[in-house]
């Protein structure tokens, strides 16, 4: 991404496959927050896809990066995984939860417990016992009700130093029954996979003036561009007595303060299985030269909503 200018994305139109979504939910209603390793990246020349489902984060293969198939569960009590290679091995990050049951008890005033854990792995075959990364500290940014929740983690190789941006706290979503990240935060270390210094305060926390981001922070994904920084964002705002979410692209000029350029990617508002939540996504450059922003959408607010992961290229 280093080639590309900011300017490229902003004039950018991602249109939505035709054959999205491209990986349906298994067996119950979600897979969700996909991140991707293009073939140039992957020890197989294979397109390599984790995202997580109820059961944990699961990882798919791909010849196109538009067909996929496998997805084994790599982890349990995972959500929201990150995947990165970093010199010759790769960096797993994800949100490691309580076990189903604790966690299905939140609906009901259960206290969420989450924090952000790391594998380590060579060959995306042998992955290294999960430890924690990045834990619940007392500050209040980080509260969820009675918990506490560190999620969306999103590493960056900047400088050759590593920046890790996560969401933070939790804000519950009336017609949707469950709760969205509050916060959008940055820690800092010297290594990929240990010792990262948490910034004093969110770089991002919601906005009741902002038309899309006046509820949830939602996450944040940052790329480092010819020109400076693009920051992906999903908020969670309220529309027409409703909550929906929206991919927008955001500049920045060094990575800690953005300002709102466009939103990418709407909801469709039709019914579709991408009607109501346009929710966390990965922008890539393929290996053909086209920009692919990879998410997941929702169709509905309420229970019997599911959600599936699509696929839009840059035209």
């Amino acid at each position: 991404m280093l080639d590309l200018s900011f300017d490229a994305l902003v004039l950018a139109k991602f249109r939505v496959t035709a054959d999205s979504p491209v990986i349906r939910h298994p067996l119950g209603p979600v897979i969700a927050d996909p991140s991707l390793l293009t073939p140039d990246l992957s020890p197989d020349g294979r397109w390599h896809l984790f995202a997580h489902s109820l059961a944990g984060v699961r990882r798919y293969v791909s010849d196109d990066g538009f067909s996929f198939s496998g997805g084994r569960v790599l982890f349990r009590r995972a959500m929201r995984p990150d995947i990165k290679r970093v010199g010759g091995e790769y960096i797993l990050t994800f949100e490691r939860v309580q076990p189903l049951l604790p966690r299905g008890l939140t609906l009901l005033g259960g206290r969420w417990k989450s924090e952000i854990w790391v594998s380590r792995s060579p060959d995306l075959v042998t992955f290294s016992e999960p430890r924690p990364l990045l834990v619940h500290d007392g500050r209040d940014s980080e509260r969820a009700g009675k918990g506490w929740a560190l999620s969306n983690p999103f590493l960056l190789e900047d400088d050759g130093k590593f920046r890790l941006y996560y969401s933070s706290g939790l804000t519950f979503v009336k017609d949707c029954g469950f709760s969205e990240p509050t916060h959008i935060c940055l820690a800092e270390s010297d290594l990929p996979f240990a010792g990262y210094v948490k910034r004093p305060q969110p770089l991002i926390s919601p906005d009741p003036s902002s038309e899309l981001f006046n509820i949830c922070s939602g996450c944040l994904k940052v790329y480092r561009l010819r020109d400076g920084y693009a920051g992906v964002q999903n908020g969670i705002y309220n529309k027409d007595g409703r909550s929906e979410s929206a991919i927008n692209l955001l500049r920045s000029d060094d990575g800690v303060k953005f300002e709102f350029v466009r939103t990418l990617i709407a909801p469709a508002r039709d019914g579709s299985w991408m009607s109501q939540f346009v929710y966390a996504s990965h922008l890539l450059l393929a290996p053909d030269g086209s920009l692919r922003l990879y998410f997941n959408a929702r169709d509905r607010a309420d229970i019997t909503g599911t959600e599936n992961i699509g696929v839009a290229v840059a035209e």
